[in-house]
């Protein structure tokens, strides 16, 4: 039986998880986020707070640790390991039903299913930053500095595991501007979208 899947790519501080959290319950389907990370530590055999560490994320090869596999193995650096695994896991959840994932390239990783709706999520980066201080009780300068990290590292990695350019509109079917349309209205368009699959084809980037 098909089904569809949504994958969120997001800026830091748009509103990517509260999105996601709301589209899974409206819409009764499970949602993916720092489970990702819970399931890869497992797969992996090792701590949530390593996998976290690297995740969405990419390190310096002389400075990554590295996971050996049996007397003579290959090193593999473990942010390498970690997407290869996280990739394994988006296609085995995505094969079993209807899902949601936020960032780990999931779009990309489902580039070949055709019921993947692609989606990516910005803001201007004052409502980013207010909702970013608000969240974590920041100053507005520890805010703006994390949003430009988190960004830098999502984007590098982005770019590092897949042909595509980060939040570019060649790498999304759409793009949502936060600021301009707000959460509730994101939410009811990305409703739409998920029951009509013939409104937005597959991307064949």
């Amino acid at each position: 039986m098909e089904h569809r899947i949504i994958a969120i790519g997001r800026q830091f501080g748009s509103g990517g998880h509260e999105i996601a959290f709301r589209l899974s319950e409206e819409l009764g389907v499970p949602m993916y986020d720092r489970d990702l990370v819970e399931m890869a530590a497992e797969k992996l055999g090792l701590s949530e707070i390593t996998i976290e560490a690297v995740d969405e994320s990419v390190f310096n090869t002389f400075l990554s640790s590295y996971r050996y596999n049996g007397l003579a193995p290959r090193r593999i650096p473990l942010n390498d390991s970690t997407f290869e695994t996280q990739s394994k896991i988006i296609e085995s959840l995505a094969d079993k039903g209807p899902c949601i994932f936020v960032g780990r390239c999931a779009d990309y990783v489902l580039r070949e299913n055709p019921l993947c709706l692609n989606i990516f999520l910005y803001a201007a980066f004052k409502d980013r930053t207010e909702r970013i201080m608000k969240r974590y009780n920041i100053s507005k300068k520890e805010a703006e500095a994390s949003i430009k990290k988190m960004d830098h590292r999502r984007k590098q990695y982005y770019e590092t595991y897949t042909d595509r350019r980060w939040g570019h509109i060649e790498s999304h079917q759409i793009l949502f501007n936060i600021s301009q349309l707000g959460i509730t209205r994101t939410i009811d368009t990305i409703k739409h979208l998920y029951a009509d699959p013939i409104s937005v084809p597959s991307t064949d980037i």
